[in-house]
């Protein structure tokens, strides 16, 4: 971390300005609404205590339903230009590792003081927005509320018991009314996911492992795999990062957005089409490729995770970027969205701090907290320090990996490539899912290329895994 300009331990100051704080914010302000009766809930990992948001659902007539996404207030604990806020604007995000979790905010916040945890009312940002049967939102709001997270859920217990596989998860069947309310968001969910993808979002699904122990040995590396439950809280997050962005916009304000522009390589997404008897336009076209995803995953579903993998090492990275007042959004690529940015994750992302920092100012009718040149600065620098962010998981997964296949040097593997350059040739391996480099062989490779490799080398402190091309 340190060798990427990240900070892995707080500073004496942070620290104690984190002990000075005693007990969750409190504000008294009439305009703050008074949400705790309704039904929310949180849904996330089962291990996780940094909540940052609550939804729930209401109907609004007819067949339309208003759902509400609670965002945790965590500006008004951690004020801007104080310590602890330097540190979340030095590392951008939280560092999730194999080895540890390295939280953008001390626990003692993140975890618990504006953690919206089970049962402890709370200051939020509520972002409103009223979805048609059609899964069309067809209005939005933001403004400040009181709640309570009536359930803390996990996202397996609950996937599980939406898909008629399990029973209710012993807090939603504890909480009466909870099972009809879950229900509801998913049924508004599915009607949301089934738009964006009409419109061209992309199905894609990746392989993320995640670290298995048993006690304190390492066991084995498996992805966590969608879910409705999944799908549920990433389809409300994404249309409340959609109403945020344009609320901030119809009050002049300027916004960091999240982007994704149309993909240089798209010629290679084109010939990998090809190759699998599909045409693509030759221009860029979402539309066309989501089509052409949803194909493949009917065609070979086994094998949709590496198109996807190839897919997104193609499309490139998302980056932050400043939206001025008036200015003509890039948009989100993989998203098929003009309008979104990043505002529900305050715990977890300074992006969304800064968000929700614009967004409280533009309710009290109050300035930007940040400059135009201020806000430009923390895009280049939230962009630069989340890609280092992740290369640091990355390094410290392929060192579990490395772990895990140092007994086994000589085995072959079928395997897929994921990047191609000047800095090397890259391939993975389904099981386990992990991912090295090409030291021999590597002529005529490129990204999506199927091969066989055989295992040669692994070093475990540097997270090295060397694979030799084989025929």
């Amino acid at each position: 971390m340190r060798e990427r300009g990240l900070e892995p331990d707080f500073s004496p100051t942070v620290l104690a300005e984190t002990g000075a704080i005693t007990k969750p914010a409190e504000d008294r302000d009439p305009a703050i609404r008074d949400l705790r009766g309704l039904l929310w809930a949180s849904i996330d990992n089962d291990d996780s205590r940094d909540l940052d948001q609550l939804s729930v659902a209401e109907p609004a007539g007819g067949d339309a339903v208003t759902i509400l996404v609670a965002v945790a207030d965590v500006d008004a604990v951690v004020g801007k230009g104080s310590a602890i806020d330097g540190h979340a604007q030095t590392n951008t995000t939280s560092v999730y590792t194999a080895a540890e979790v390295f939280p953008m905010l001390p626990e003692k916040l993140s975890t618990d003081l504006t953690s919206l945890g089970e049962g402890g009312e709370r200051l939020a940002v509520v972002v409103e927005m009223t979805v048609g049967a059609d899964g069309a939102a067809t209005g939005g709001d933001v403004y400040r509320a009181r709640v309570v997270n009536h359930a803390k859920l996990a996202y397996d217990a609950v996937a599980a018991w939406l898909d008629g596989a399990a029973p209710a998860p012993p807090r939603v069947a504890a909480v009466p009314g909870l099972d009809a309310q879950l229900r509801l968001q998913d049924r508004v969910a599915q009607a949301m996911k089934a738009l964006r993808h009409h419109r061209g979002a992309l199905s894609l699904e990746t392989l993320e492992p995640r670290a298995v122990f048993d006690g304190d040995v390492l066991t084995d590396l498996r992805p966590d795999e969608a879910n409705r439950a999944r799908e549920l809280i990433e389809d409300f997050m994404i249309a409340a990062n959609g109403v945020t962005a344009k609320f901030l916009e119809a009050r002049g304000f300027p916004a960091l957005r999240r982007v994704l522009r149309a993909p240089e390589r798209w010629e290679r997404i084109v010939a990998l089409a090809a190759d699998l008897g599909e045409r693509l336009p030759g221009a860029p076209n979402a539309r066309a490729l989501e089509a052409f995803l949803a194909a493949r995953r009917r065609a070979d579903p086994a094998r949709f995770p590496d198109l996807s993998l190839s897919v997104v090492k193609l499309l490139g990275s998302g980056e932050y970027v400043l939206d001025p007042p008036g200015g003509a959004p890039h948009g989100h690529f993989g998203l098929a969205v003009r309008d979104y940015t990043h505002a529900t994750a305050p715990n977890r992302r300074f992006p969304d701090l800064i968000t929700q920092r614009l967004l409280k100012a533009a309710l009290a009718t109050q300035p930007a907290p940040y400059t135009d040149a201020e806000l430009a600065a923390l895009a280049r620098h939230c962009t630069e320090a989340e890609d280092n962010a992740a290369k640091v998981e990355r390094q410290v997964r392929k060192s579990a990996a490395a772990l895990l296949l140092a007994s086994r040097i000589g085995e072959r593997f079928d395997a897929i490539v994921t990047g191609a350059g000047d800095k090397g040739t890259w391939v993975r391996v389904l099981k386990p899912p992990v991912e090295g480099k090409v030291v021999r062989g590597v002529e005529g490779l490129d990204v999506a290329d199927r091969v066989r490799v055989e295992l040669v080398r692994t070093d475990v402190e540097r997270g090295f895994i060397d694979f030799a091309r084989v025929t």
